[in-house]
């Protein structure tokens, strides 16, 4: 390995690896609070965004949050200030880098920024990012049904967005408009409605069922509203329902739901409507008391040949006179009203849920689990297995006819499109329950068959170092499709084309590393970019010529006020650091982070420039333990330090685990590596220090071995390193040799002779080599105790001799012949 593996760049690899999951609690800790603020602030890295609303759902309290905000000793004459959102981009980012140092993190400060549109920089690079994939047809606009939260304003993404419903997508259903039959109005509606149209706006999801309707379903205990969609119709339906419709065009005005009065579903029923397609023309409303009024509209089309639950509670009205008098039904509302043939199933015939009743044995509504399976069964079947029975396309298989149908039915005026979430979505930043939203958006195309297959390419030569990150990569892939890129809300770079639109932070971290390249020339040392950095750029100056030029190596631009030797720099410290060699994050974002980083590298850059590795890693806990400022156990990166110091909390995490696993920080470890360390600098200083210790070259048996065991420990470390595998690599870096010295000091003692100081002082030097990424103060000041100059840093990698593996195992043997011989001369003495 050489010697660039402990340079700066490496170490913080090594460290981002040891201890980044730490760094996201601390972050965490910090952010806790930010449901203070009216927007959501964003500074330096992505992944400080989900955190603001967990103790917002917890607490709902600015008391608890102040105290927050206290816990992390943040000056009370300070927490006032936060409610201005740019403020968290100014206090955190500084305290984030003095906690860093505290640990000894390597990292070149001059090239850290802050992700929004304060940084001038920034922002310029992400124009020229978006204007890039926008002209590349990357970025397009799409009207389409999304999650959307009306609180926040804006849609939600697939996961990052949400406190619960990650991966919900908007439910397809049709609204078929039943409309009162003529005379069957309430004379108490009739003042209200002034003439509009009323309609019940049964929700479906299987409009080819329609021609087997025979009565409508409504809750009696529901609560309706008589809602206007537009200038002449008006929608009886949930309160609910009517808030989703209102963000789909189906109100006067969006997001306000126009209610004209309020009516209890028992008010509804005995109504005469007049259903679309149904070969009985008018039917009448029923009541079911089994439908809910937080999903769909709170109406239902009955099909009682295609539904368990319609056919059951039709049956229910049909054998109970004393039921039909409950509500208020007549005889001829209900009894000539008998299930009509709608779908044709092989093995169920053409009455699907009688059938299927039957065979299950369901006599009752309350015959709940059963219904549950037959109605999975039932609709299973009928899609995949039916044929149309009814109407005009008779014959045709029903998966083909449903969308024909559908068509129809919209065409013809009898329905409506309308979508709601399969499942309920609430907003990780206010706790607002989404609806679903027709809206114009800018997308990007992730589902590209031929952007795609680019990336599965790639990852099949990428080094991702376990099975189940290569895995999990693929299904990253396989899911992701068109992902929102704007949003309308909270801080960041605006869409260059289309202004009041703001670019989404997972969409605008993507190629961060292709700036990290260059930052350091453009801005001043500070991460909001406030001043000029050595080359002398000004923000305005950067056009998409200029990152072009940089980039992508196109020719020089003549009119951009910076000179050639400046840019032809900036160029050549991308072509130096780029490809990104090692890419480290968390298992939580490979989805939304992980695979578009992909994505956008294979859209701007050529194959050559492309990640060569991601390596993925679990999250922490803490003593077996998740963390949590809730239940106290927590520790940030700063308790951390005071309490164990930087080379022992860096030690107990590098043993706290590898790979995907939860790693678990022990404090035990923690608090024995203090010792562990101590003790080993005082033997250092021992050994360089003493005259009792034999010199000239390495030659007993015992020193052969030593010699032979450190060489075969240097490879091991080495190849543990190079697998970002931390756990293993403290296993024979430190333990490993630590019990190499051990046995060799004590054979040395048992065959009355010393040490050898050649290769008692190449163990030191050797150890402090292999241990300098993970414990670096301690190891730099046994290096200068070895009188080496220079840093351990910059010190070249050990160069592992030749491993004698006939000698390390007679050694093995004869150490185990040892043991046996004393265990058996213990039991004969027992």
């Amino acid at each position: 390995m050489a010697c660039s593996f402990l340079s700066p760049w490496f170490r913080l690899v090594l460290f981002s690896v040891l201890c980044r999951q730490v760094l996201r609690q601390f972050i965490m800790c910090a952010l806790h609070c930010a449901s203070l603020l009216p927007p959501q602030p964003r500074a330096w890295f992505w992944f400080n965004r989900s955190y603001q609303t967990k103790v917002h759902f917890k607490t709902r309290g600015d008391a608890h949050r102040w105290n927050i905000m206290k816990s992390m000793n943040v000056p009370e004459d300070e927490i006032a200030r936060f409610v201005d959102a740019e403020y968290w981009l100014s206090y955190f980012p500084r305290c984030w880098q003095a906690d860093l140092q505290k640990i000894g993190a390597g990292i070149d400060w001059r090239r850290s920024f802050i992700t929004t549109e304060v940084n001038k920089y920034y922002d310029s690079f992400i124009r020229w990012q978006f204007e890039t994939l926008r002209e590349k047809g990357f970025v397009k606009p799409h009207k389409r049904y999304s999650i959307f939260s009306p609180k926040d304003g804006r849609a939600m993404d697939k996961a990052y967005d949400r406190a619960s419903g990650e991966g919900v997508e908007p439910l397809e259903y049709t609204l078929v408009k039943l409309q009162i039959a003529d005379g069957q109005t309430p004379p108490g509606w009739l003042s209200a409605l002034d003439g509009l149209r009323v309609f019940l706006a049964a929700c479906t999801l299987r409009p080819e069922t329609m021609y087997g309707q025979t009565n409508v379903w409504v809750l009696p205990d529901g609560d309706y509203g008589a809602y206007q969609i537009n200038d002449t119709e008006v929608f009886i339906c949930s309160h609910e329902s009517a808030r989703n419709m209102s963000f789909q065009g189906l109100s006067q005005l969006r997001g306000q739901p126009k209610c004209l009065f309020r009516i209890r579903g028992q008010e509804l029923i005995g109504l005469r409507v007049c259903a679309p397609l149904s070969s009985y023309g008018e039917v009448y409303v029923m009541p079911m008391p089994t439908i809910s009024m937080d999903k769909c509209t709170g109406i239902v089309a009955s099909v009682p040949s295609f539904s368990v639950d319609d056919y059951v509670n039709l049956e229910e009205l049909r054998r109970q006179p004393e039921l039909r008098a409950k509500f208020g039904l007549k005889d001829e509302m209900v009894l000539p009203f008998k299930p009509v043939t709608t779908i044709d199933v092989v093995g169920l015939g053409t009455m699907a849920a009688p059938q299927m009743c039957w065979l299950f044995g369901i006599k009752r509504p309350n015959d709940k689990q059963l219904l549950r399976q037959a109605k999975e069964s039932t609709l299973q079947r009928t899609f995949y297995e039916g044929v149309m029975a009814a109407g005009p396309y008779a014959g045709r298989p029903v998966k083909d006819a449903k969308p024909i149908i559908r068509a129809q039915l919209i065409d013809q005026g009898h329905a409506v499109e309308y979508y709601e979430p399969a499942d309920t979505v609430v907003s990780r930043c206010s706790g607002d329950r989404c609806v679903v939203s027709l809206s114009i958006d800018w997308f990007l195309d992730y589902g590209n068959p031929e952007w795609r297959s680019q990336i599965e390419a790639h990852t099949k030569t990428m080094e991702l170092y376990s099975d189940n990150t290569a895995k999990q990569l693929d299904f990253g892939i396989k899911w992701l499709g068109g992902w929102l890129c704007s949003r309308t809300y909270g801080l960041g770079t605006r869409l260059p084309w289309d202004e009041k639109y703001l670019i989404d932070p997972r969409s605008d971290s993507t190629i961060y590393m292709a700036f990290c390249t260059v930052a350091h020339l453009l801005q001043g040392g500070l991460p909001d970019g406030s001043t000029s950095g050595p080359a002398g750029v000004k923000p305005e100056q950067l056009s998409r010529q200029v990152w072009d030029y940089i980039f992508l190596g196109k020719p020089y631009p003549a009119d951009c006020g910076i000179s050639a030797r400046t840019l032809q720099r900036m160029r050549t410290e991308f072509e130096y650091w780029y490809p990104v060699d090692l890419h480290v994050s968390g298992n939580a974002v490979t989805n939304n982070h992980l695979v578009p980083v992909l994505y956008n590298h294979a859209a701007l850059f050529p194959p050559e420039r492309w990640p060569r590795s991601n390596r993925v890693n679990g999250l922490l806990l803490l003593d077996k333990e998740k963390m949590s400022q809730t239940t106290g156990n927590f520790l940030s990166l700063t308790d951390g330090v005071n309490q164990y110091g930087a080379d022992a909390m860096r030690f107990a995490l590098a043993d706290s685990g590898d790979g995907l696993v939860p790693a678990n920080f022990s404090t035990k470890t923690a608090t024995a590596a203090i010792l562990r360390l101590y003790t080993q600098l005082k033997w250092t200083e021992e050994m360089l220090a003493t005259t009792d210790i034999r010199d000239g070259p390495p030659s007993s048996f015992h020193d052969r071995v030593f010699e032979s065991e450190i060489n075969r420990l240097i490879g091991e470390t080495d190849a543990h390193y190079a697998r970002t595998n931390m756990r293993k690599a403290l296993a024979t870096g430190f333990f490993g040799m630590q019990r190499a010295r051990n046995v060799y000091r004590m054979n040395c003692a048992v065959d009355e002779q010393q040490m050898n100081r050649r290769l008692v002082t190449r163990f030191i030097e050797v150890q402090a080599l292999l241990m300098a990424p993970i414990t670096p103060h301690i190891c730099e000041h046994i290096w200068s105790l070895l009188g080496k100059s220079g840093s351990v840093r910059f010190a070249s990698w050990p160069v592992a001799g030749p491993v004698d593996t006939a000698l390390l195992k007679q050694h093995a043997y004869v150490m185990t012949l040892l043991r046996n011989m004393r265990r058996c001369k213990a039991r004969v003495k027992a």
